[in-house]
């Protein structure tokens, strides 16, 4: 470990942050959207199999790189494959987080202005039409969005600024817990409305007839992006984690905690949809269209309890924003420091103006820079696919390739078992370097051409 370099403060610390970087914004709209639509309880299975059977071991191999090296993504490959091209590995993985945060920050803005709307005015509507020509109109707007996006990322900047303990690990171990409290409290009044029933058998009903190819695709791409894998978070979160520490259990206790909110979501948010008698909607819209339009109409007979949950809910979402975003932000701030010589101070500094910059140009392409094109998307929407369609997947695949054929075994072997400390049955490590081998370049590949075609 470098001399002075921080760390978190044991597994609990570790794991809450590495379980931050991966509880985001897609747990809470894209997970519950797509059990219902792929196949219920059935997806709920194929999704957890993934996780254990692809996302776990593409977890490991990026967790091993950081936690071998005690360093960021480009200074970790410098020292496991010096003066090779594998620099350029590094060196993606630094890039990719930072535009990945950029337009993130532009949505984290949006839950923040949902969240000073529920405080103030909160929501009134008749009809879910108006509530979506809201959000179309406060989207497109040049002003309120673009300070929505400045408030979000400073609050990124003075978060990751702070250091790793005093900043990363100690915003985690508050909002992570009550980050949990939060979603189950919606969850509880979710259930307890007339026509709930409805949502939940939307959600475990099984219907294998549903489970197609591409429906395997879907609940292994799920599990891969809701992991914020392949741009490099989690090597760097890892590379914080004491020597000592085992990664294998770090590892299973993140994805334990992803899935559980992930599901915990599926229940808060499906019941009122349902209750509320209108269709899911997917993407963004469910949070800030549909969802706005259940606080309104549950706002006609008690006023008061739809405005506290109305609260409740977008202060969920802001912190599950704020936990992926100061995971994208550190990634860089890291690069700066370790391989610039930056204090953090500077790093945080930079990394906040050229974030803020694209993400200005990405919140203005719903408004003033609509008309501006790159291969016919918006300025947003060309980002969201470079990062969901090629370089997240590219960059996992590289990861794969390099722990399981570059790296030697003895020492992923050395890093799998915590330097020989831990006495797995010899069974486990060899599924372990299977799985990394053989089967997680082909679903990658997979999960590739699934949404590169969709």
């Amino acid at each position: 470990m470098a001399v002075g370099r921080e760390h978190f403060g044991g597994r609990t610390a570790a794991i809450l942050a590495l379980a931050g970087s991966a509880i985001g914004l897609g747990n809470i709209w894209r997970f519950p959207y797509m059990v219902g639509q792929t196949g219920g309880a059935a997806f709920i299975i194929i999704y957890l199999a993934a996780c254990l059977f692809l996302s776990l071991p593409i977890f490991l191999a990026e967790a091993i790189i950081g936690h071998r090296t005690h360093s960021g993504t480009f200074g970790a490959m410098e020292q496991l494959a010096p003066g090779t091209k594998w620099k350029w590995l590094g060196l993606l993985t630094v890039v990719s987080p930072l535009i990945l945060l950029s337009y993130y920050s532009v949505v984290g803005g949006w839950s923040l202005g949902y969240l000073w709307q529920s405080v103030t005015s909160g929501f009134h509507a008749s009809e879910i039409g108006t509530v979506t020509s809201a959000y179309g109109t406060f989207i497109s707007e040049p002003w309120r969005p673009l300070l929505c996006h400045t408030l979000f990322l400073f609050g990124c900047a003075v978060i990751v600024s702070a250091g790793v303990k005093s900043g990363i690990e100690k915003f985690n171990k508050v909002t992570m817990p009550l980050l949990f409290v939060l979603i189950v409290l919606i969850m509880v009044y979710s259930l307890s409305l007339p026509g709930a029933s409805a949502g939940v058998d939307y959600l475990v009903r099984p219907d294998f007839s549903k489970i197609t190819p591409s429906g395997v695709a879907a609940a292994m791409g799920q599990s891969f992006f809701s992991l914020s894998l392949g741009v490099g978070t989690i090597l760097t979160y890892a590379s914080y984690i004491r020597k000592e520490e085992n990664i294998l259990a770090t590892g299973l206790g993140t994805i334990g905690f992803d899935l559980m909110f992930a599901l915990i979501a599926g229940f808060a948010i499906m019941p009122a949809v349902f209750a509320a008698g209108i269709e899911p909607g997917a993407g963004p819209g469910l949070i800030f269209e549909t969802l706005p339009f259940i606080f309104a109409k549950m706002g006609v007979g008690a006023p008061v309890l739809s405005a506290v949950v109305a609260v409740i809910f977008f202060v969920t979402i802001v912190f599950a924003a704020f936990t992926s975003a100061i995971s994208m932000y550190e990634v860089g701030v890291a690069y700066l420091v370790e391989q610039r010589g930056m204090s953090r101070h500077k790093a945080t500094v930079l990394i906040f103006v050229g974030t803020w910059t694209l993400g200005a140009l990405c919140s203005l392409s719903f408004g003033p820079l609509a008309e501006t094109k790159i291969f016919g998307l918006s300025i947003f929407s060309f980002c969201d696919m470079l990062i969901s369609n090629f370089l997240m997947t590219f960059g996992g695949l590289l990861f794969v390739l390099f722990v399981g054929w570059k790296m030697d075994k003895t020492a992923v072997r050395d890093e799998f078992t915590c330097g020989g400390t831990v006495r797995f049955n010899c069974i486990v490590f060899d599924a372990f370097w299977f799985l990394l081998r053989y089967i997680a370049p082909v679903a990658i590949v997979i999960i590739f051409f699934t949404n590169f075609f969709a």
